[in-house]
């Protein structure tokens, strides 16, 4: 069994690593921006493949990533994580049908509620206590379906019929095209920025440079909130004009 996964603040890593090492305890999980994840997808049967959900949709790194090596997927059995702030619908199904064209066996799925991650925007925005709380029972959760798994009775979330039409009713048809393509909407305030450089080797997709000494993006953004989280200086943002809360997973089990 191999672990991959895309993680932007830390959750998605987290709760897969709970939930394959209590499985096999010497299982591997890797980023699928790891340099060698072809090669681990090629020698493994056994995947669990983990994202972050946004708007009830894939990310669209992760959407590539599958679409870009459909064939190391084919006759692989694959459990589903998927982790989101609030509501879910059909978030494992979103990677699944994708999958199952590439000729991979869905054996499951997971949806997992965690603290939020969006740094620039008031909703969602909890206590630490409760955070912590949200991780706890995130926890209890992963280890009962890790359980589930082990007796060959996977969970199922997120794969129906209906997890798809509350995944569409929910978000996805109000807000597919936030998905559809990368975003062009991270904004840097130079005025704010230390120079540190962190968010561009942070970056998965590469889309932070230095010109002219300021930070600039290559409008190639898939959402995921590494860089805002990590900017010493709160220079970044996204979707809101001001970073209110970085949340990284760290801030909550340590």
């Amino acid at each position: 069994m191999i672990g991959i996964y895309f993680s932007g603040t830390g959750n998605t890593k987290y709760c897969i690593d709970k939930f394959v090492k209590n499985i096999e305890s010497d299982a591997k999980i890797l980023s699928l921006e790891s340099e060698n994840i072809k090669e681990e997808l090629l020698n493994n049967k056994d995947i669990v493949f983990a994202y972050p959900i946004y708007y009830s949709s894939l990310p669209k790194i992760v959407r590539d990533f599958i679409l870009n090596n459909k064939d190391l997927f084919k006759n692989k059995n694959v459990f589903i994580i998927a982790t989101m702030g609030l509501f879910s619908g059909d978030s494992t199904r979103c990677s699944a049908r994708i999958l199952k064209k590439c000729g991979a066996n869905i054996m499951g799925g997971l949806h997992v509620k965690m603290p939020d991650c969006i740094a620039d925007v008031k909703a969602l925005k909890r206590s630490k206590e409760e955070n912590k709380q949200i991780i706890l029972k995130a926890e209890s959760k992963i280890m009962n379906a890790a359980e589930k798994y082990k007796n060959n009775a996977p969970t199922k979330e997120g794969l129906s019929i209906i997890y798809h039409i509350a995944g569409l009713v929910g978000q996805r048809l109000w807000f597919y095209n936030k998905t559809k393509e990368y975003s062009s909407k991270l904004k840097v305030d130079n005025n704010k920025c230390i120079k540190c450089k962190r968010c561009i080797s942070l970056c998965p997709m590469n889309n932070l440079k230095v010109i002219d000494n300021k930070i600039n993006t290559k409008n190639k953004c898939t959402m995921c909130y590494r860089c805002i989280t990590n900017c010493p200086a709160k220079a970044i943002t996204l979707l809101g004009k001001n970073v209110i809360e970085q949340n990284n997973i760290n801030n909550y089990i340590n």
